[in-house]
Formats: C-alpha cells, structure tokens, sequence
C-alpha cells in the first residue's frame, strides 16, 4: 500500500527528502546608508533594520560576511535638501551612494555590492524619473540618460551589480551601452524586469525617504511599473531586458508573485532574483507581534517559498537572521 507519510516520519527522513533548501548563499542583504556620522536610525515600520552611517554601513559587511552573506544592496537616505525635481545629486561625483561604495570595497573588497539605479531616493517628488513638461509623467527617454550616466558613476566606484529599478523601457540596454563604452565591461546589470505597482512598499519608502517627498507612502507609479495583475506582461519585460543585456532578471515583489517567479524560471536561462519587499517583511513581523504566527517559521516558510518558486537569490531584510539560523542548524526543524 502506498503511504506517502513514510517520507515524513522523522526529521532524519524529512531532511533526506528535502527537494529545496535556502542556503545562506542564496541571500542578499538590503542596507540603508545615511550621511555623516550618526547614530543608527531604526526603520519604524521595518523592525531591526536601520539606516547606518558609512561606518557602520562597513562594520554591518563585515559581520554579515562573517555569517556567509556575500551580497549586500545600497540603498542612500539623502538629505531633503539634496533633493530636487530633477534629482540632479544623483549624478554627484561625491554622492553618497559612490562614498559608501568605496568605503565598503577598501575593506571589504570580496563583498558583492549592487547598488540601485533609479531616482527615487534623490527627486523631491519621490518619483523614479524626472517629469515631462506637465509636470505629471515621468518622462522615460530623459530618465534613462540620466540613469545610464548614474551606472557609469557607480561602476567606476566599484560596484559588481547596478541594479536599475526603474521600469523605463530601454533602460537596459542604453545602460549596458553606456557601461562598456566606458570600459566596465566587467560590470553587471542586475535588472529588476518585472517590478509590480504593489502596495507592499511603504516601509522601504519609509526607510529611504521617498514616501517624505512625496507626502505619500501610496505614490502612484502605475505609469511605469506593472499592473499586479498581469503575468504575461511580466514575461514581456523580461524578454526585452534578457535580449538588451541583462546578467540577471529580477521580479518584485516575491511572495505575492510566486507565479510570476516560476513563470519567467520557466522562460529564461539567466539567473533569477526575487526581492522579498518591505511589506512583505513587515506584515510577517506585525502578524508575530500580535501572537499570530511564529516569527522564525513564517520567515523559514517565505523564503523557501520562494526559493522553490525559482528563485536562484533572494534580497531579505530577514538575511541576518536567517543566516544566523542556518548557521545554527535550525533550517526545517
């Protein structure tokens, strides 16, 4: 007779068994950097994380390398008065961006950096391009100038990745052209392709400001980023990123978008990345407040989901933790 719970009746033979396993090779680990020499800044909506000043930035790789992390992504949290409607600082020869890069390469140099490639963080109306003569869309072949000016700066800084997560059409190809043209041949463009108009942002633009700009943390961006309800569309934007020069495809969210992984798994034989959002981390962590779900195996859960949907490496604000667990053993107890 066959009795499939034979498979699960020990942890000996459920480990055995295991056809997917998060690995701590698998994670990628957001950082939020502020200007000068501060304190941390707790993220309210996004519980232990901060944003860090360069050194601590440099202290946070060293710790998370320590734990096997081998990947971290920049994300700056400027100055307000840094910000303007054509987000001009992002092209700062001495951003803030471009400081942290360095510093962390200089003493860490193995770490792998990704660092964004949009305006966000840097325009006075959160938005991630400048606006048309209107003043009320964001104008797509102006932005991707800037935006391929922006990967040329960042690659002379150092970076392995940019990391543009924009959603304008072109941008892919006119930054791979403007990389090797520049001789940074050798850096890669990891490409947020299928980035969905989601409601799952907010604490992310808690953490880097663009929600303040706005006056906002419900910015409209449905121009530009895709319509959730569209996974046909998604497959389209990833073929056209695939085919302008991408190194790695990402979809954004994760969780809600398991579908979505799986699908352009299924389309693709690049790399594929998942970013586990803001909203995503934060409802898990409100829900274990409350006393409605286990923190740890919620966050053991997502993250595999994930993984088995197709994803080949996972940005998480849980990649401390999470490494931290692994290291401990405590991965599908």
């Amino acid at each position: 007779t066959r009795r499939p719970r034979r498979l699960r009746a020990s942890p000996a033979i459920r480990s055995l068994v295991r056809e997917v396993r998060v690995t701590v090779d698998d994670l990628v680990a957001p950082l939020f950097v502020f200007d000068g020499d501060g304190p941390r800044q707790p993220v309210e909506s996004l519980p232990g994380v901060s944003r860090t000043s360069i050194a601590d930035c440099v202290a946070d790789c060293e710790e998370l390398w320590g734990l096997g992390i081998k990947a971290v992504a920049l994300f700056p949290c400027l100055d307000p008065s840094l910000k303007d409607d054509e987000g001009t600082h992002a092209l700062d020869d001495d951003a803030l961006v471009l400081r942290a890069v360095r510093a962390i390469k200089a003493a860490h140099p193995s770490m792998l950096v990704i660092t964004d490639v949009a305006l966000d963080p840097y325009t006075s109306h959160g938005h991630d391009g400048v606006l048309d003569a209107s003043g009320t869309a964001v104008d797509n072949d102006r932005t991707v100038r800037i935006l391929a000016a922006m990967a040329v700066k960042q690659a002379a800084a150092g970076v392995d990745f940019v990391a543009p997560s924009d959603m304008m059409d072109g941008r892919i190809g006119a930054m791979r052209k403007a990389l090797d043209e520049a001789g940074h041949t050798g850096t890669g463009v990891l490409a947020y392709s299928a980035k969905f108009a989601s409601s799952y942002y907010g604490p992310f633009r808690d953490a880097v400001g663009s929600s303040k700009a706005a006056g906002t943390h419900h910015l409209d961006k449905r121009t530009y980023q895709l319509d959730p309800a569209n996974r046909r569309e998604a497959l389209v934007e990833t073929r056209l990123d695939e085919e302008e020069g991408a190194d790695v495809l990402m979809v954004k969210p994760a969780g809600p978008y398991l579908d979505v992984i799986a699908a352009v798994r299924g389309t693709t034989q690049l790399p594929v990345a998942a970013y586990q959002v803001s909203g995503e981390y934060a409802q898990i962590h409100a829900a274990a407040r409350m006393g409605w779900l286990d923190l740890d195996r919620a966050m053991h859960e997502s993250l595999l989901a994930i993984k088995r949907a197709g994803a080949d490496m996972i940005f998480t604000y849980f990649a401390k933790v999470m490494a931290t667990q692994l290291r401990g053993g405590e991965e599908g107890k």
